[in-house]
């Protein structure tokens, strides 16, 4: 994130959302602040807060995206929720606190990831030698090739190592088959540790799923034996399950939860969908809307800081960046509770897509849904290409059906694009070796019928 200026991060946001510039620029200048922050003085540093951010605008043009790919640029800890998943205190509902719970869960994984990495030479290493000893157990005679495979079925001529290493010992002669990936497919039974305790489970109460799993977490501890299981599986699946359980030996978790909890709370990204929904109208009162103000007032300490208790210790809110999004089509910013509103002080209304959007969303991406389709088609032998002019027209279209009826945005484009290959992707095994240009008569063959019938559609469930 450091060698990230702000021009950088929205040059990387265009690879794969189109327009929204302005969107764009006020969380790539948000991410740029929280690196400043980390090189001013420390007395200052925690007198600086993050300005969190409010993204308006209809669905499927690219809120969600812009907050996704940006985490995913930055290394940051993220995690999306959707606001109507909470409840006020007292209701049904999960608990507003639990997204800060599964933040740190991200965080957890993300370093212990790059630890895995940093130990992964050593750790294959050691797998090595463990999944030697389960082919060449030491209580049998080095003698017989099919015994050394525990529940295998293997024949002698299957396993016996070839005249090439005459002088090479029992063991050495498994390292290289191995090594050659000759007992692949061979199958042995290893002892693997278990995700939850035999025999132990607790109910997940609405509300209360954080403390059913670290109630397993602390019974988990209190009886380590029971965690452990026997299984058979294929050598090479059993060499990627050994790496695992060496990684975890070599590093140190401790020093992974520091690492993490300072991670979220320096850098970590909350991202709260669907805020519009939670927002209470000014001119309706009680029904549903004292819920929705109950989860307003709950999530108010989080936003503005707090501690929140994890299975990982302590983890401060103080300078976690939040980031909400809505469509605010009956409701708006403003219907929120002022304490609530203050805490996100930067807001940005994203547009409506249009024809030309549309195009650029189906030739510019590298992740492009003209891209997907060619490569999907491309593995039943059938080369897909299309013309500008077919192109244009989807994107016409698909302009045409959000003005006449919902506008979903950029969605729309997997309808249409679904609907116009699909009876092609029916055909495709069949069809191998065949060449597909998608042109402008193509497109109107096939989706003519469709545009003709959306006023009925809009009627038919």
């Amino acid at each position: 994130m450091s060698n990230l200026t702000p021009r950088e991060i929205v040059s990387e946001l265009d690879r794969y959302i189109i327009g929204q510039n302005d969107a764009k620029r006020i969380v790539a200048i948000a991410m740029r602040n929280r690196w400043r922050r980390q090189q001013i003085d420390p007395e200052l540093r925690d007198e600086v807060a993050p300005k969190n951010i409010i993204l308006m605008g209809p669905t499927g043009v690219g809120k969600t995206e812009i907050a996704r790919r940006l985490a995913a640029l930055t290394g940051c800890p993220f995690f999306k929720v959707e606001a109507t998943k909470f409840t006020e205190v007292g209701y049904v509902g999960r608990d507003v606190e639990s997204m800060v719970r599964d933040l740190m869960e991200m965080g957890v994984d993300m370093v212990k990831k790059e630890e895995n990495e940093k130990v992964r030479i050593k750790a294959e290493a050691s797998a090595e030698e463990r999944l030697l000893d389960l082919l060449l157990p030491r209580s049998r005679p080095a003698t017989s090739g099919a015994g050394f495979f525990m529940g295998s079925t293997a024949s002698d001529e299957d396993v016996e190592p070839k005249t090439a290493y005459p002088d090479a010992s029992t063991r050495e002669k498994f390292r290289i088959m191995w090594r050659e990936g000759k007992l692949d497919d061979k199958e042995v039974e290893l002892e693997l540790s278990s995700q939850t305790s035999p025999g132990v489970s607790i109910m997940a109460i609405p509300g209360m799923e954080d403390m059913g799993m670290q109630m397993q977490d602390v019974i988990g501890r209190m009886f380590p034996n029971q965690q452990r299981k026997n299984r058979k599986m294929r050598v090479k699946d059993a060499y990627e399950a050994l790496i695992a359980e060496e990684s975890d030996k070599l590093i140190d978790m401790d020093k992974v939860i520091d690492l993490a909890r300072e991670r979220v709370e320096q850098t970590g990204i909350l991202f709260i969908d669907e805020l519009d929904k939670v927002a209470s109208r000014q001119e309706h009162h009680g029904g549903t809307d004292v819920s929705r103000e109950g989860v307003q007032r709950d999530l108010l300490p989080v936003v503005e800081g707090c501690v929140v208790n994890t299975k990982y210790g302590m983890v401060k809110t103080d300078h976690v960046l939040f980031i909400a999004a809505g469509a605010f089509h009956y409701a708006k910013p403003s219907d929120l509770i002022p304490e609530l509103q203050g805490r996100f002080p930067l807001r940005e209304e994203l547009q409506a897509l249009g024809k030309e959007e549309f195009y650029r969303i189906l030739t510019e991406p590298k992740n492009a849904l003209t891209v997907q389709y060619k490569a999907l088609l491309g593995t039943e032998g059938i080369t897909l290409d299309y013309t500008k002019e077919a192109l244009e027209e989807v994107a016409a279209v698909a302009e045409k059906i959000n003005e006449e009826t919902e506008n979903i945005g950029a969605r729309r484009l997997y309808t249409i694009m679904e609907k116009l290959l699909s009876e092609l992707s029916f055909e495709a095994p069949d069809r191998s070796g065949d060449t597909v240009i998608v042109d402008r008569d193509y497109v109107k063959a096939h989706l003519d019928k469709v545009i003709e019938d959306r006023d009925l559609s809009r009627y038919i469930l």
